[in-house]
């Protein structure tokens, strides 16, 4: 059976006894099931697999003794930032999971000209945090101990100027442009919303140092585009093997 493992967002440390929050304890108690004695695999974003022994379980809390400490080495050795227009429904959630698991660094939800998703100040926060927790987990399923970042959603023109990646592409299907062969160790990848980038948003692009890139012959949806381009890149000079 597969050691679980879990989020906690704690100081944690060899040889030390912490109690789990509220939200991991109740998953390891209610959902899981897991009882004192049991093994657990615990992170908090550092890198680091802290692997633990349940010592107390109650209906309120977990309590759990880390016995040894470990690196960590699926964190992919290429850096990807990942612009990614926002979209409806639970679309941009999907991307948001899958992004995780092929080893995004960070995501910025974009607003562009075609975005049709409006949020207030409120809503952005709530949204962040539900985001966020994507994040969290699809990193105990797939066994990354370095958490994704998630921004603020932010506006097209802001984000293309301060992003910085010695290799910054924008996906584009009416494009011929290929991958560079020289290997870069970050990735600036910038993917449009449905109905894609307009014109003068590419060109704006461009003007920031993009690169235009197609995938293949047929157009993706905004949720498959990261996927795909995630998983080519992990593939050219990341850790995804063939």
């Amino acid at each position: 059976m597969r050691t679980p493992r879990i989020f906690a967002d704690l100081p944690l440390a060899q040889g030390a006894e912490f109690t789990l929050p509220d939200n991991a304890s109740l998953h390891i108690g209610r959902v899981l099931r897991l009882d004192s004695g049991q093994p657990l695999t615990v992170f908090n974003g550092d890198g680091e697999d802290y692997h633990a022994t349940i010592t107390t379980v109650t209906k309120r809390s977990v309590s759990i003794e880390v016995h040894s400490v470990a690196t960590n080495g699926t964190t992919s050795p290429l850096e990807v930032e990942l612009g990614l227009a926002l979209s409806k429904g639970d679309r941009f959630d999907w991307a948001v999971q899958k992004a995780t698991e092929l080893g995004v660094a960070h995501i910025t939800p974009l607003v562009s000209e075609r975005v049709e998703v409006r949020l207030n100040p409120q809503r952005e926060e709530k949204k962040r945090t539900h985001w966020h927790n994507i994040v969290i987990s699809a990193c105990e399923q797939c066994g990354r101990s370095t958490l994704a970042g998630v921004s603020s959603p932010t506006q097209l023109r802001p984000w293309l100027e301060r992003v910085e990646a010695p290799l910054k592409l924008v996906l584009d299907h009416r494009s011929a442009t290929a991958l560079p062969e020289e290997k870069p160790d970050r990735v600036a990848l910038l993917i449009g919303p449905e109905g894609g980038l307009t014109e003068s948003e590419l060109e704006l692009a461009e003007a920031s140092g993009f690169q235009r890139l197609q995938l293949g012959p047929r157009v993706l949806r905004t949720e498959t585009a990261p996927v795909v381009a995630l998983s080519v890149l992990g593939n050219r000079w990341g850790d995804l093997q063939t």
